[in-house]
Order: C-alpha cells, then sequence, then structure tokens
C-alpha cells in the first residue's frame, strides 16, 4: 500500500556502470520522465551485481514506505542477481509465474531461439510478484511491495518505468508545483550568507534555501556563489525578496537572476 508521503527512488544496477565500461543512461533520462509527470525522484543508488549486497540493500527499502524503480539483473546469466536478492530479501522463494512462462515461450519460438530452462528462469520471481509489460520483446519485468523491477536495456527499462507511473501512481502527477529562483552572488563567502539562509527557511515553511559555489581554479578570488531558494510557487517569490535583499545587505554583488519550475515527487 502506497503511503501520501512516501517518495520514490531509483535503484542502478551494474558492475559495466561502477567500472566505467558503461555510461550510466538511466538517471538523467527517468529524472526527466518523471519531470514531465511533475513528480521528482528522491534518491538515486548504484550497486554492482553483488547479490548479498544486493540483498542487504532490499532489505531496508522493502522495511520502509518508499517506492523503488531498480534497473537491471533480472536476466538468467551468472551476473544477474536482482530476482534471487528481491526473493531473499523479503524471505520468500522464486516462483515461475505461468505468464511470464507463456510469454518468454512464445518469444522464443517467435524469433526462432530454443526454450531453454535457462530462458525460462527469466520468469522465475518473488512469490507474489507481478508483472511488468515489456514492449520491446515482451519479457516482463515484476513488482511486489512497491517495488519494480525492469531489464537493464534503457529501450526497455523507460518505457516500462513510463507504464508504472501511468497506471500506478497517475494521482500523485501534478499533486505539487515547485518553483526555483537563483542569482549569482560575488563578493560573500558561504559561511557569511549561511545566518540568512537558515532564517529564510525558518520563515517560509516548504522552502529550501540552496547555495552553489563556483570557484575559478586559476583566479581563486574570483568567488561566485549560486545562491536560490526553491518551494511552492505561492512563497518563493517573497522568499527570494528576502535571500536577495539579505544578500545585498551583507555587501554581495548580484550579476544575475534565473527562474525555473519542476515538478516535486
Amino acid at each position: 500500500m502506497t503511503h501520501s508521503n512516501s517518495t520514490f527512488g531509483l535503484l542502478i544496477i551494474g558492475d559495466e556502470i561502477l567500472s566505467g565500461k558503461r555510461l550510466d543512461r538511466h538517471f538523467q533520462k527517468v529524472r526527466e520522465i518523471f519531470a514531465a509527470r511533475e513528480l521528482a525522484l528522491s534518491q538515486v543508488t548504484y550497486l554492482g551485481d553483488d547479490r548479498a549486497r544486493l540483498a542487504a540493500f532490499l532489505r531496508a527499502s522493502f522495511a520502509g514506505e518508499d517506492i523503488l524503480f531498480s534497473c537491471g539483473g533480472i536476466g538468467a546469466t551468472p551476473d544477474d542477481h536482482t530476482r534471487q536478492a528481491a526473493a531473499a530479501a523479503l524471505g520468500v522463494p522464486l516462483i515461475r509465474h505461468p505468464e511470464a512462462e507463456a510469454l518468454i515461450a512464445s518469444r522464443m519460438i517467435e524469433v526462432g531461439q530454443p526454450v531453454t530452462p535457462e530462458r525460462l528462469q527469466m520468469g522465475e520471481f518473488p512469490a507474489g510478484a507481478t508483472l511488468i509489460p515489456n514492449p520491446v520483446n515482451r519479457i516482463p519485468g515484476f513488482s511486489i511491495r512497491e517495488h519494480h523491477f525492469v531489464p537493464g536495456f534503457p529501450e526497455m527499462a523507460w518505457p516500462m518505468i513510463e507504464w508504472l507511473l501511468d497506471n500506478q501512481y497517475r494521482d500523485r502527477f501534478h499533486r505539487y508545483h515547485q518553483v526555483e529562483r537563483s542569482m549569482i552572488v560575488r563578493g560573500l563567502a558561504e559561511a557569511t550568507l549561511t545566518p540568512l539562509m537558515l532564517g529564510i527557511e525558518r520563515d517560509y515553511p516548504g522552502v529550501k534555501v540552496f547555495s552553489l559555489p563556483h570557484l575559478n581554479v586559476q583566479h581563486p578570488d574570483d568567488y561566485t556563489i549560486e545562491l536560490g531558494v526553491k518551494g511552492p510557487a505561492t512563497a518563493i517569490d517573497i522568499a527570494f525578496v528576502h535571500l536577495r535583499t539579505g544578500a545585498l545587505t551583507l555587501g554581495g554583488n548580484i550579476e544575475q537572476v534565473a527562474s525555473a519550475q519542476h515538478g516535486l515527487a
């Protein structure tokens, strides 16, 4: 059961990502998929193909209230451990799902490949799991306890995640709208700005202040800070005015102002 205060997380699995053999493409694309629905990720985790480590991570995740999307490791080769790790984390057996078995067998026949026990293992999921349709080759992913497991192939994973969001979490779309406003400040150190930032977060509940320093290595004295606020549109304008006025009062120079709009989970 989804809790109203649950957030979304993304788990990206694969030794090839951690070793640098392949660059991760999931995070940026999934962030875009969420943003199009005015949702956001609250956490992103990268793990290698280590069954014990995966099981430990998933055990902790299942014990919480958040929703997790996991990419990778649901095949049937020796370096695929996600199905087994999820079952171990829940303390349930892997069971061959009859619909998944039929889909896999049908796909193998279609492409002229033998229906081997190894291929059918891709339809073995933790007891109680439901299927996630795969529009590319019909070999499904699986969901259990608000955790959703899709292949590592981006061309499969991304439409499967979109299907999950559109079919299971549509009621959360566009629920919140976050506005961001920032400015470039020169001539102040972060420590000088910290009391001002803390005061704004205290005085404007729901507003977050962020500070992104930029250091010119060739000219260390050329130090600027992107200073801004993000939060509900109803509060952000007045909070930004407070922030800008405070930075000027402290002796800072304002060089640029920017704004943006984002979804918020």
